[in-house]
């Protein structure tokens, strides 16, 4: 006996889809369209649950870390089977702008694969590095107008996609109704990983620097979202980059919920984040249903 396929949902106008692969009922795909954030060729995977076939679903929005594209999120967590069992769609963008034309280092912590979610002001960065407005504003103003999404917004991250999602919705209270981390770089203006990519794209204004540090956003927040975050306690960057304990004494500072969750022998691998993805999945479709 056949079972029958998931259900089909057309190409939207201005999206080009690349790849299309049944997963758990419903659809893995991936998308390419042009930004106006980034003045680029942007592109994004997309989780549609069998759930779509009802109505909108709310929306998980991902960050991955350094040297990502959309495929690592979406080829190695496993969060399909979670999202399809919470009727969750989920949204992973690509780490920074690409192509011709399109300012890189050559390093892996700077450039192409490293945007780390801010809106550059420097050359040669600013013209096309504008992942804050992209990932923040534009995308899900895509993904909610063209696809089967309400307005139900979750965000979590990995690594410099941590710093990116705890930071995002700090800098936007009321767009998310749950944020969470594996693992993010906590207080990038105190850890070379950040000094050295903020100090790129944003100069030398170290005052400019504290608009995308958690811990220094935690401190003036107007909104009390609770912060959930998972680290391995065998990464090897915990010490030198990620920093949690700046994180945790920065909440307890403001009084700013913070769910923070050691793990003995995790590292910083995507081994991890399939660990304890179903737990953040269900976290987020708790709040996104509440």
């Amino acid at each position: 006996m056949t079972a029958a396929a998931p259900f089909e949902f057309p190409v939207p106008a201005g999206l080009q889809r690349l790849e299309h692969r049944a997963c758990f009922g419903g659809w893995q795909d991936v998308y390419q369209h042009d930004s106006t954030a980034t003045g680029t060729s942007m592109r994004f995977g997309l989780y549609l649950p069998p759930q779509a076939a009802l109505g909108p679903c709310p929306v998980l929005y991902w960050r991955s870390g350094l040297t990502c594209t959309e495929q690592n999120f979406i080829t190695k967590a496993g969060v399909q089977r979670y999202a399809a069992e919470h009727g969750l769609i989920v949204v992973a963008p690509d780490t920074s702008p690409r192509g011709e034309g399109v300012a890189d280092a050559d390093r892996y912590d700077l450039g192409q694969g490293a945007g780390f979610y801010v809106d550059a002001t420097q050359a040669p960065w600013a013209p096309h590095y504008r992942m804050e407005t992209y990932v923040a504003l534009e995308l899900p103003a895509l993904v909610e107008a063209v696809f089967p999404a309400n307005d139900r917004r979750a965000i979590s991250g990995h690594s410099m996609g941590g710093h990116g999602a705890l930071v995002t919705a700090l800098r936007h209270p009321g767009r998310y109704r749950s944020v969470s981390a594996f693992a993010p770089i906590s207080a990038p203006t105190q850890v070379p990983w950040g000094q050295e990519a903020l100090g790129a794209y944003l100069g030398d204004d170290r005052e400019a620097w504290k608009a995308y540090d958690a811990c220094e956003l935690i401190a003036r927040a107007t909104e009390r979202l609770p912060l959930r975050v998972d680290q391995g306690l065998d990464d090897e960057f915990i010490d030198r980059s990620l920093r949690p304990a700046l994180l945790k004494a920065a909440c307890e500072k403001a009084g700013h919920p913070l769910d923070l969750r050691g793990h003995a022998g995790y590292d910083h691998s995507y081994y991890f984040v399939a660990s304890f993805i179903g737990e953040h999945v269900a976290y987020h479709a708790a709040a996104l249903k509440a």
